[in-house]
């Protein structure tokens, strides 16, 4: 029996969200990276979305290409896989989308409905189980930021520079606030993952846009605004918006490849705290809501780690500690991610699956040449780049490297994302593609379903700290 529809939309009442009845809701969840926003290291390509769909055009054809992704797409998520998260005791999926699902850039005049209705079928499998949904703008026209997951395909986060590219979001946000105004079951709208504006100026001009042409068609839904500098810089917020909620992103190193080890020791606990503290010390000084939106370790392969057991039980302790963090200020939160090929995955594609054995060599190739930026182990690859980064360091003095955006990144940071991220990973998009050369309408349905979640297998020590977690409120 489906559970009841909320009377009214979840709202922001001073530090809390509260429902219809004025109940304060903590929200916790997922969420469904790599469906209606693919990514790189979830389902095994190299590169940006936009360059991998290219060149599977080009091997597969037309039919075969929307064959394959129609299906993708229907076995990724469905009624099944929300079954599953209500059953942890979670109570909101995030959705990331493409904004391409919405927005032909050769029309962009245009809003494809399409992109509605494969929204609506998580909004609604969700809603059925009782799972609250924030509908999260992935990608932007030109990159709102300089990483892959903005698919813009380059270095740059041109969505800045260009008022077209501004105005055409502004007027997708007013559509689909038009489309779910009504709807209960949606928390809210996060118009803008990881904004990274190098000025810091530009993203509160545009936040204080999309939030007066929302409100003007729907003054209900609670709006989640992400800090600059890839959700982890508030420095440049003055005020806050009405019926906001502040969002942070609270990775910690422990919890990949190139970061020390956890051993849960007391510097380490106390980094973490400080870590998180500096992020949300905006939402507490202006008693706001505060939500993290996305966080959470990798794991290690048992096929390329032999103390694969160790280093997961190490980030499970990782995971653990920060949610004692969260659970202390009662903060909202969303874990990165739920579906993958399993890498970070709450579940993943078996590898026995059709899809995993057949990119086998490739996922191989991929992670010994270290292209993909999440979790990148450069054991067998930072030889060839250290006498480049440290070319660059002898020849730019060091005051003109500190300039370029994200400083965070370091000059590292930068040549890695042009060389390996961008450079070498559009290439390598051809031999992805060529894995899939020849293949029928049946083995390519075969593919998409080995995401089908019974076809999948859970990562359980996870999911119970997530469980626990839920049940704690």
């Amino acid at each position: 029996m489906a559970p009841p529809t909320p009377k009214a939309c979840l709202r922001v009442e001073g530090t809390d969200i509260v429902d219809a009845d004025g109940k304060r809701v903590i929200l916790k969840g997922c969420a469904t990276g790599g469906h209606t926003n693919m990514e790189n290291f979830i389902t095994g390509y190299p590169g940006h979305e936009s360059e991998m769909r290219k060149a599977l055009l080009g091997v597969l054809g037309q039919e075969k290409y929307e064959f394959f992704f129609d299906k993708f797409l229907e076995y990724f998520f469905t009624p099944s896989d929300a079954k599953f998260l209500a059953s942890l005791g979670l109570n909101c999926i995030r959705i990331p989308i493409n904004y391409h699902h919405f927005i032909d850039d050769m029309n962009p005049s245009v809003i494809k409905q399409g992109g509605f209705k494969l929204v609506d079928r998580v909004v609604d499998a969700c809603a059925a189980q009782g799972l609250y949904t924030i509908i999260d703008m992935h990608t932007f026209p030109g990159g709102q930021n300089q990483g892959w997951h903005s698919d813009a395909g380059i270095h740059k986060a041109l969505f800045w520079d260009f008022k077209d590219f501004q105005d055409r979001m502004t007027d997708l946000w007013v559509e689909i606030a038009k489309h779910y105004k009504d709807n209960t079951w949606v928390a809210g709208y996060n118009p803008m993952n990881e904004p990274a504006d190098p000025d810091g100026v530009n993203l509160q001009k545009w936040y204080a846009r999309v939030e007066k042409a929302i409100r003007a068609v729907d003054p209900a839904h609670i709006l989640f605004l992400d800090g600059n500098t890839y959700a982890m810089d508030f420095s440049a917020f003055k005020e806050v918006l009405p019926n906001s909620v502040y969002a942070i992103h609270d990775y910690a190193s422990y919890g990949f490849p190139a970061g020390d080890p956890y051993v849960g020791s007391p510097e380490q606990k106390e980094h973490l705290q400080k870590t998180y503290e500096r992020k949300v010390q905006f939402m507490k000084e202006k008693k706001v809501p505060i939500w993290n939106g996305e966080f959470g370790p990798v794991y290690a392969d048992p096929k390329l780690y032999p103390d694969h057991e160790k280093i997961n039980s190490q980030r499970y302790d990782l995971l653990g500690q920060q949610m004692k963090i969260y659970q202390q200020d009662q903060i909202s939160w969303s874990i990165w991610l739920y579906k993958d090929i399993g890498f970070q995955g709450m579940v993943y594609a078996s590898p026995d699956s059709a899809y995993v054995r057949l990119l086998q060599p490739f996922l191989e190739k991929k992670k010994r040449l270290g292209v993909d930026k999440w979790g990148r182990d450069d054991s067998q690859v930072g030889h060839i780049y250290a006498p480049v980064i440290e070319h660059f360091k002898k020849e730019i003095p060091a005051e003109f490297v500190n300039k370029r955006y994200p400083q965070v990144w370091k000059i590292e940071g930068h040549i890695h994302r042009v060389l390996r991220e961008t450079l070498m990973s559009e290439i390598l998009c051809w031999e992805y593609a060529s894995y899939f050369e020849g293949k029928t309408l049946e083995e390519l349905e075969e593919l998409a379903a080995s995401f089908k979640i019974e076809n999948c297998l859970k990562r359980e020590g996870l999911n119970e700290i997530l469980r626990k977690d839920a049940a704690s409120e």
